[in-house]
């Protein structure tokens, strides 16, 4: 995507404003950001970015070639009903849950880029599922995946619903990670800890396994079985976890994430 690609946010919150700094930091250049939003704070601190902000949506699309979708779900039928948007013009949906069906059906576009990001976008850290409609071209697809890129990783997938699945594992993902990080703290003051030792020992850890885990080649059982030492502490810790199903546990709390984001777009692509 070259520095002439003008790209407007619908929305001035946490996630688009991330967005935005993560294209800054890659060089894209201020002139050619602009974001609304009815919050004036939100403006403000993107305007102290050099983003253009306005207050008025219609405007802040005025001959933009990206659209961003970072509204509330419950808001954006409203939104995009609002707006004049040409065939022409991207549009990059954050919105969660919120099916391609009912943005082509607001919008009378079919040039959709429909996303998932998660948490650490907000830290440029984060990870994103991407599915195109059928208006979608080449050179678009590629500018969806650098406006993305711009908060971490960007990955395509071949089928709608397969955003399902991601929503599962990723979208929601960190809070799993939270919740194992708050266990591990709570297990490690039961052990005698200090809070503040054990929430160290807990989160250098999380951070040091994960950069393992991402090492070119790696693999995480690999990995486990190289800590896991026959007979030693390891192996009767997973010993405790494989007893209480933890595999399936996770297997079950994916599956009804999935399927509550199926929900979701059901409710969402109801007229």
């Amino acid at each position: 995507m070259n520095d002439n690609t003008t790209i407007a946010c619908i929305g001035a919150g946490n996630m688009a404003q991330s967005l935005l700094r993560g294209l800054l930091a890659s060089g894209h250049p201020a002139a050619r950001l602009r974001a609304s939003d009815p919050v004036a704070d939100s403006r403000a601190r993107l305007a102290e970015l050099g983003v253009a902000t306005y207050d008025d949506n219609t405007a802040a699309i005025a001959g933009a070639d990206v659209i961003v979708l970072a509204v509330k779900p419950q808001v954006l039928g409203g939104v995009c009903t609002n707006l004049r948007i040409t065939e022409r013009q991207l549009i990059i949906s954050i919105a969660a849950g919120v099916p391609l069906a009912s943005i082509r059906r607001w919008t009378g576009s079919s040039n959709i880029v429909r996303c998932m990001p998660n948490t650490p976008a907000l830290l440029q850290a984060g990870i994103t599922g991407l599915f195109a409609d059928t208006g979608v071209s080449v050179a678009d697809r590629a500018r969806a995946e650098h406006v993305l890129s711009a908060v971490g990783r960007a990955i395509w997938v071949q089928d709608e619903s397969a955003l399902d699945a991601v929503t599962a594992v990723s979208g929601s993902g960190p809070a799993y990670f939270f919740h194992l990080m708050e266990a591990m703290i709570e297990a490690g003051t039961a052990l005698g800890l200090d809070r503040a030792t054990a929430a160290a020992l807990t989160l250098e850890t999380a951070y040091g396994a994960a950069l393992m885990a991402r090492q070119p080649g790696a693999d995480a059982a690999t990995l486990r079985q190289q800590v896991t030492s026959p007979g030693g502490t390891t192996q009767r810790a997973l010993e405790v976890m494989a007893a209480g199903d933890l595999a399936g546990t996770v297997k079950r709390a994916l599956a009804a994430a999935a399927e509550r984001s199926r929900e979701l777009a059901e409710e969402f692509g109801a007229p």
